[in-house]
């Protein structure tokens, strides 16, 4: 494992990798000790691939901007393989639909979720230690990979955790789950931080 980022790793591997436990605990163990609260293990070999697969490990209250991949246009998927996964597909006014909402938990028999491209999504974790398995066209160009929803706060802004708290409780007030685990803790007057 190559630490390419603060935020992610790499497989240094020659012909496989194999993904087992151990590697997706060592994931979940690096996104607790994130500030992002989430760290990506990438598999393919650089950028300019024409396929890119990575391990997302999240932990709830990491939020992740709504977006889409449309320039180029690329579809995705997402694979759960450990906890549960909140997946929302907005509108293009930010608009949420109920067939927007799609819960990935082995309790209820749901794994993944294919998605077109142009799609404004987003995801969040609603159990500590979520791990999925994300796969989407290549090549990577940071310029261009994603086009942020202009109607949802940026991830490092003041309100960025407390439009994920919304999402959240809609999300689960929708599929009758538990109130959220984590809070919002008030650290100076103009900004928050989560737990």
């Amino acid at each position: 494992m190559i630490r390419i980022s603060p935020t992610a790793t790499k497989a240094g591997h020659s012909r496989l990798c194999l993904i087992d436990s151990a590697l997706v605990s060592q994931k979940a163990s690096d996104s607790r000790k994130n500030e992002r609260r989430r760290e990506i293990h990438t598999f393919h070999d650089g950028d300019g691939d024409t396929l890119q697969r990575m391990l997302n490990a999240l932990q709830p209250s990491s939020y992740i901007r709504p977006h889409r991949h449309i320039r180029p246009p690329k579809a995705e998927a997402l694979l759960l393989i450990q906890g549960s996964l909140a997946f929302v597909a907005f509108k293009d006014d930010g608009d949420i639909e109920d067939t927007g909402l799609v819960l990935l938990d082995p309790k209820v028999g749901k794994f993944g979720v294919d998605y077109r491209a142009g799609t404004w999504h987003t995801f969040f974790a609603l159990t500590p230690d979520t791990v999925i398995f994300e796969v989407k066209p290549g090549p990577y160009d940071a310029a261009t990979d994603k086009e942020f929803a202009p109607w949802a706060p940026d991830e490092s802004s003041d309100q960025g955790v407390v439009y994920l708290a919304g999402l959240d409780d809609r999300f689960r007030k929708h599929f009758q789950l538990p109130p959220r685990s984590w809070e919002l803790k008030l650290v100076t007057r103009d900004k928050c931080k989560h737990l």
